[in-house]
């Protein structure tokens, strides 16, 4: 039996029955109509979850009966998208693929060329968005960990998070180093930086590599700014080793204890 749709809640409730309501028992009951005996996996978004099993689904809620918890660490390389805003809706876009290619964190970036501005006003509806699209696209994807949106970032203040990180990143199509190439951290976090669809000015070039960031070239084509981040993702999947390690589903010594006996279809 796989582990069922992720539904993400406050709290990971201990072993026994729990209700499932609000917006999450809404979704599951009227959208994904599930059934009594189907599975389903609870999460609190931040590495905890518990799988368990539909006994009973009411008008917008379901009663489920919830085995042991668990909790998946993260990688030991931790990858932060540093994101220059995209036009239009290709943020959600970029923030979604991102998040199912296994991002950690997103810093929306304030890049001089982006089309789109957020203003202090907007800045906070853009985050929601963003945030937002996180939290669906974990859930598609299976994940235990929401990635968190920071705030709006200025140049600036992409220099103090590269300054801060292991290791930096900043994808440009006149590197001289493949991403293949360059030599990763074992540990702690990376930042990688993507620009914006008017290309990264000398200015933020100078300031981002007087920072410690290395420029990368992904391959010999040029990727729109709401995918680069979801291809180099990938690659650095496998070049971290970060996809080494087994599903969170894989990971329990015995994982029969998870769903007491009886509970499944």
């Amino acid at each position: 039996m796989t582990d069922g749709p992720f539904f993400l809640v406050d709290r990971v409730p201990a072993a026994g029955e729990f209700r499932l309501s609000g917006p999450e028992g809404r979704h599951a009951a009227a959208v994904r109509r599930l059934r009594a005996g189907e599975a389903l996996v609870l999460t609190d978004g931040l590495g905890t979850r518990a799988a368990g099993a539909v006994l009973e689904v009411g008008h917008a809620e379901l009663t489920v009966q919830v085995g042991a918890t668990r909790q998946v660490e993260p990688p030991a390389v931790r990858v932060i998208l540093v994101q220059a805003l995209p036009k239009g809706d290709r943020g959600e876009l970029a923030v979604e693929l991102a998040t199912e290619a296994g991002v950690d964190e997103i810093v929306p970036w304030a890049a001089s060329r982006c089309v789109a501005r957020w203003s202090a006003e907007r800045a906070d509806r853009g985050r929601a968005r963003w945030q937002s699209a996180s939290r669906e696209a974990t859930k598609q994807s299976r994940r235990s960990y929401v990635p968190v949106v920071h705030e709006l970032a200025s140049t600036a203040a992409v220099a103090g998070h590269i300054r801060n990180a292991a290791g930096a990143l900043v994808l440009h199509d006149a590197a001289q180093d493949p991403l293949s190439g360059v030599l990763l951290p074992a540990a702690g976090d990376l930042l990688l930086v993507v620009g914006p669809e008017g290309g990264i000015t000398d200015d933020e070039r100078i300031t981002m590599r007087a920072a410690g960031a290395s420029e990368v070239r992904l391959g010999p084509d040029v990727l729109r700014t709401s995918t680069a981040g979801a291809v180099a993702l990938g690659a650095l999947g496998v070049l971290t080793h970060r996809w080494d390690k087994p599903a969170a589903s894989e990971i329990s010594a015995d994982p029969a204890r998870d769903i007491p006996e009886g509970s499944g279809p």
